[in-house]
């Protein structure tokens, strides 16, 4: 008789743990989902509106250059001076690119370690 219990007690451990670990395995499926997913949208969002940044930037800036450029009579110039400027805007952004770092692991950590205990 004990063994019997002994017997059927085993079928309930091996049934439940069966079900934890198919329950666990969706539940990690679900989860890696949601994290690409919100990766992805982040993306998304960010490369349309790094997009029309840069078309506005774009227009700005022929805009600009052709307002320097009449101001002192010559195209060359004012096309010159703006293309300087974003030379110099790329040199300031490329030596401070490492500071970039810090931040970018902050944002991104919070989207892979969900640190609220809801899910």
């Amino acid at each position: 008789m004990a063994f019997d219990n002994l017997k059927e007690n085993l079928k309930d451990v091996d049934t439940n743990v069966r079900s934890f670990i198919v329950n666990n395995q969706e539940y990690y499926h679900l989860k890696t989902f949601k994290i690409l997913m919100k990766g992805i949208t982040s993306l998304s969002k960010m490369f349309l509106i790094g997009a029309i940044v840069f078309l506005t930037l774009f227009m700005l800036a022929l805009a600009v250059s052709f307002a320097i450029g009449q101001a002192l009579d010559n195209m060359v110039y004012g096309f010159a001076i703006v293309g300087v400027f974003f030379i110099v805007i790329g040199i300031i952004v490329y030596l401070l690119k490492d500071r970039l770092d810090k931040p970018l692991l902050k944002m991104f950590s919070n989207y892979y370690f969900d640190n609220n205990g809801n899910e």
